[in-house]
């Protein structure tokens, strides 16, 4: 996680926003289904292509089809499907 070297595991079937939490990082969020945008990051690397490394239990929670080819994720609703670095400025230690 940027820019602080962050890491945390986060299995298939929990969103990034939880599976940080659970690791003792705050992201920020609101409404945690992909609507208000308060958790927007964005991928800095991933083992595939940063929409084929994430997957999101709606459609197109909040993201339009350009900011997700663009690498934009919602960590409230968004799942890895690969290894990723997300650049998160607002994270902070629980």
């Amino acid at each position: 996680m940027l820019p602080s070297g962050w890491q945390f595991e986060a299995p298939a079937d929990v969103p990034l926003l939880l599976a940080a939490q659970a690791a003792g990082i705050k992201l920020p969020s609101l409404c945690r289904n992909g609507t208000c945008r308060a958790c927007l990051c964005r991928v800095q690397s991933a083992g595939d292509p940063a929409p084929a490394s994430v997957a999101y239990r709606i459609e197109w929670p909040g993201l339009s089809r350009d900011e997700k080819a663009e690498g934009w994720l919602l960590p409230c609703c968004s799942y890895a499907r690969a290894d990723l670095t997300i650049d998160a400025p607002d994270a902070a230690l629980c």
